[in-house]
């Protein structure tokens, strides 16, 4: 099945140019039709274009009438335009049927447009990190990404740990799934941009973060009041963790969750497939989930959606998650 995929760069400039040119032919090879976006390749300091190029670009991703507007690549970049972001036109895209994809910086528009206008995105692939990865993209990530342009979508599993095999978790329903990159998400708490869900599922995950660092981010996520009012945290993949031989002496991500689990009340999962690693889901930002566990197995399901984002059984996607 054909789709239209505009491919732009609102965050960090790219970098490996071969990953990138690699991403655009295996989505041509797929059989889609691939725009890139005239400034995709643009570079101003650390960034692809300055602010107003990048604006201009997102601009022009939601005026594309594309049915996927997929970023090149994350980095940082967009927490410094989340006051000029045309959030009305991204929202209409995407009630036209455009579907936003992206993952790490990209949080914080995601984040951004939930609060401002309800509008579902998607937290996904990159094409030169996923798309253009040198040894091929990743099969499940790929299956993923076709359900999401096929309209099949529907939901996702995995795996917990085996050291939570005694883990007990009470299904959820009609949750709100929100989240994203907890470096990122939390530099957005205290602002507008900051959603305000309450009995939602909070899902994390990042790179390169020192597990003192992680905990500190869900101490302050913690003491603002955002963990004890989610119905779930959902930990994802955290990669690139460097602990300090002979120094940290045990402390690590699990010291960090068992710490977690022991101070809230709400129940906290780890091992979804999501995060800076090949093999990825691609998730509903904003969109009402349900999630049930069958031994270590977690079902996460969000239900059939038509062409414009709705859930059928209720369209209520769009609506502010307050």
């Amino acid at each position: 099945m054909t789709k239209h995929i505009y491919i732009y760069s609102p965050s960090s400039a790219v970098r490996d140019k071969a990953a990138f040119r690699r991403g655009v032919k295996r989505l041509k090879a797929l059989g889609h039709e691939v725009e890139v976006d005239d400034a995709a390749l643009s570079v101003h300091q650390r960034f692809a274009g300055d602010d107003a190029t990048r604006l201009a670009a997102i601009s022009r991703a939601a005026a594309s009438g594309a049915d996927v507007a997929l970023i090149a690549r994350g980095g940082y970049g967009l927490t410094r335009i989340l006051d000029a972001i045309p959030y009305k036109a991204l929202a209409k895209a995407i009630e036209k049927g455009t579907e936003f994809v992206g993952c790490s910086d990209f949080t914080a528009l995601q984040n951004a447009l939930l609060t401002k206008t309800g509008a579902v995105t998607w937290s996904g692939p990159a094409v030169g990190e996923d798309f253009g990865a040198e040894a091929g993209p990743d099969d499940i990530m790929e299956a993923c990404f076709d359900d999401l342009i096929t309209g099949q979508g529907e939901g996702t599993g995995w795996r917990m740990p085996a050291r939570d095999v005694d883990l007990e978790f009470k299904p959820v329903q009609d949750a709100v799934l929100w989240g994203g990159n907890l470096c990122v998400l939390t530099s957005l708490l205290g602002t507008p941009y900051f959603p305000a869900v309450d009995k939602g599922v909070l899902f994390i995950e990042d790179v390169n973060e020192h597990p003192y660092r992680i905990e500190r981010m869900l101490d302050q996520l913690k003491m603002a009041g955002v963990l004890a009012r989610q119905r779930a945290v959902v930990f994802g993949q955290f990669t690139g963790i460097r602990k300090v031989p002979g120094y940290d002496r045990g402390f690590g991500l699990n010291t960090v969750i068992d710490r977690l689990r022991a101070s809230l009340k709400v129940p906290v999962l780890a091992g979804l497939p999501f995060g800076h690693v090949q093999t990825k889901v691609l998730l509903p930002v904003g969109a009402k989930v349900s999630m049930a566990a069958e031994g270590r197995d977690i079902f996460l399901v969000w239900g059939h959606r038509d062409a414009h984002g709705h859930d059928d059984h209720d369209g209520h996607d769009h609506d502010h998650p307050h």
